[in-house]
């Protein structure tokens, strides 16, 4: 079994044929997706698909790129959300300097708000960092002296110091369909020397499709594209590498749980 720990199956590019696509990622042995919220006043659709589906959980947060419209109280809104039994996380958040939809102070306002709210919850934070590595180190160094946090780094494309440092505080790094890519040889690297327990994979789907899919609508089923290239190049069988990053998802999202357990 895999898991996609990041995808946005509330977005319009999936409206169409969510049954089929959700039914296409279980066929690919896609046993549970984490489908991630990025505005809270979109919240309610993301909550709807997750409750649509028994292996979909969700997230409450707001995008770095949305921060400028994050209310006063995001933290308070934020615990609010976090009671809801198929929120298992908190974000996404983090920072964006590529395209700055919003300001930089917003950001991290707004992403300190967000760890607040892990703390407080005891819920994983998803992180989202580009081209913000300096900025995203001193954030979480200064936020875990203040009091440990959990989460993760999600569709990590970032250097090798921003991958030691969070891996340094405890945080677990998930890679996307971005390590199937031909110029994507530094994050490759990265992704094999974060150690085997800190692993998650994702599709960010509908984004980032990998090998031999890029440029299409990307989604859940994929995920094992990504996980036989990350099994490859650690000189691993995949069966072995789905099996460690599965455990280590319900080891970060323990809210959540795997399909058969029982509720």
């Amino acid at each position: 079994m895999l898991v996609d720990s990041h995808c946005h199956l509330d977005f319009p590019d999936f409206a169409p044929d969510l049954e089929a696509v959700v039914g296409r990622a279980e066929e690919a042995g896609v046993g549970t997706l984490l489908t991630i919220s990025t505005r809270l006043d979109k919240f309610e659709g993301v909550r709807a698909v997750a409750e649509r589906f028994p292996n979909v959980y969700c997230t409450a947060g707001i995008h770095p790129h949305e921060a400028k419209d994050a209310p006063a109280g995001a933290t308070d809104e934020l615990l609010r959300l976090a009671r809801i039994p198929k929120v298992i996380g908190l974000g996404e958040t983090g920072l964006d300097f590529y395209y700055e939809h919003s300001p930089r102070t917003s950001q991290e306002r707004s992403f300190r708000a967000h760890i607040a709210a892990a703390r407080a919850a005891g819920l994983p934070l998803i992180i989202h960092a580009r081209d913000a590595d300096k900025e995203m180190l001193r954030i979480i160094r200064d936020e875990y002296r203040a009091g440990a946090f959990a989460g993760l780094m999600h569709c990590f494309s970032s250097g090798a110091e921003l991958a030691e440092g969070a891996l340094e505080i405890g945080l677990y790094i998930s890679f996307s369909g971005i390590v199937t890519f031909k110029k994507a040889d530094e994050v490759r690297a990265v992704a094999k020397s974060v150690p085997l327990d800190r692993v998650l994979v994702e599709t960010d789907a509908p984004y980032l499709a990998p090998h031999p899919n890029r440029g299409k609508r990307n989604e859940p089923a994929w995920t094992s594209l990504t996980a036989a290239r990350l099994a490859e190049d650690r000189g691993m069988e995949i069966a072995a590498f789905a099996a460690a990053t599965t455990d280590n998802f319900f080891r970060l999202f323990a809210k959540a749980k795997r399909p058969g357990a029982g509720r």
